[in-house]
This record gives C-alpha cells, sequence and structure tokens, in this order.
C-alpha cells in the first residue's frame, strides 16, 4: 500500500536469518515458483518480516515479490475504518479480497510475468492499480493478517503477537491519529479471536521474542 511505513529492525532480521534455512530447501526443490505467506495480527511485524526475507533471498539470488494484503481490501483503507464504525461485524476476512489474492499466487506460481494487482493510496483513501513484474521473481510473498487462509502459499508463517504486544509498533508507524483510538483496540480483540484460531494452519511460527520454529 503506497503510504505505509515499513521499518526493518534487528529482530525482523534476525527471524529471517533464522526462517531462510527452513524455507531454502523447500524452494530449491520446487524448481519453479515458489510461495510464501506471512501472517499475524496488526503490527506484529509483517511487512517488516516479508521485506527482510526478501532481501535474504535476493542475496541468494532469488529475487522476491511482496504481495500485501492491504492493497487487497474492499474499500480504501479511510472508507473501510467508516464501514467498521458503522457496522462493527465488518471486521473479518469478509473485508479482504483473499480470493484475488489467491488467484494472483496461483498466476505467479503458473509462470505469469506479469500480474496486474490492486493498489491502495492511503492520503487519496482510493484502490488504483499497477503491474507486477513477476517474470525474474523466483518467490512471491504475501503478507496480511489473513494470509494463512490462501490456499496458494506453500508455506506459511505465522507471527505469534497479539494487538497488545505490538502497541509500540502500531505507533511508530502510525498513518492516522484514528488508528489508535479505542475503537481501533476493540476491533483488534475481534481480530485477534479471529487470527489467533488461525496460528493451526502455519508451518513456521515467530514467536514474541522473535524466535523461530517450525509448527510441526
Amino acid at each position: 500500500m503506497r503510504g505505509d511505513k515499513i521499518i526493518v529492525e534487528s529482530h525482523h532480521r534476525d527471524a529471517a536469518k533464522a526462517i531462510l534455512p527452513l524455507i531454502l530447501p523447500e524452494i530449491e526443490a520446487s524448481n519453479g515458483k515458489y510461495t510464501l505467506a506471512v501472517a499475524g495480527e496488526s503490527g506484529s511485524g509483517k511487512s517488516e518480516t516479508a521485506t527482510a526475507i526478501a532481501e535474504l533471498l535476493a542475496g541468494r539470488n532469488m529475487p522476491s515479490v511482496i504481495f500485501q494484503q492491504d492493497d487487497y481490501f474492499v474499500h480504501p483503507p479511510k472508507s473501510n475504518d467508516r464501514a467498521r464504525r458503522e457496522d462493527i461485524a465488518w471486521v473479518g476476512p469478509q473485508e479482504v479480497r483473499l480470493d484475488l489474492l489467491d488467484e494472483h499466487l496461483q498466476g505467479f506460481l503458473d509462470g505469469a510475468a506479469r500480474i496486474e494487482k490492486p493498489l491502495a493510496i492511503y492520503e487519496e483513501d482510493r484502490i488504483t492499480t499497477e503491474i507486477a513484474a513477476t517474470a525474474d521473481a523466483r518467490v512471491a510473498i504475501a503478507e496480511g493478517t489473513y494470509t494463512t487462509l490462501l490456499s496458494h502459499a506453500n508455506t506459511k508463517i505465522f507471527i505469534a503477537r497479539n494487538y497488545l504486544d505490538t502497541r509500540a509498533h502500531r505507533e511508530k508507524r502510525k498513518r492516522d491519529t484514528s488508528e489508535l483510538d479505542p475503537f481501533i483496540d476493540d476491533v483488534l480483540r475481534i481480530e485477534h479471536g479471529i487470527i489467533s484460531s488461525h496460528r493451526s494452519r502455519a508451518d513456521i511460527i515467530i514467536d514474541k521474542d522473535y524466535s523461530v520454529r517450525t509448527a510441526r
């Protein structure tokens, strides 16, 4: 999403370094394109961890492309906030065009050279499109709260930090004062109830201290 702040810190890089030896054998064995999902609650470090993984893969001559779930919301960001305030039952996976994101991962796996995808522009509160050049990418990384639900993610990574653990990070990346008002805490509690159940879908867990382990 244009306007998002991605601040990659040492703990994100350390987690990515621990993840790399777990995913490299799978990527190399695939003999083709490979997809990852990085999921977790708001502010848990999904974008930063995905970026850190992409940087390490690039160092292994494995270019990647990142698909941000934030671009796939049904409504642009500020409109989505209004929709939630009008009806808090709107909060959940139904806010996101996960089917389209899954379709784009499948297109990547099938060898698409370019994928026309949504692009959310935060300040303008609108969604446009952009072309993701995917021909040279070996790996696609989908990052977002609900990406463990994607069918076409070969390996799923889950960051086990809840909305209370992530408040400092959310304050650091704050895009608008409305994101930290009491209503948003209600949203995050609802999201926590939904997303915490997705942990069982993951192949790799990043714990609260950013240590990494396999889920199975």
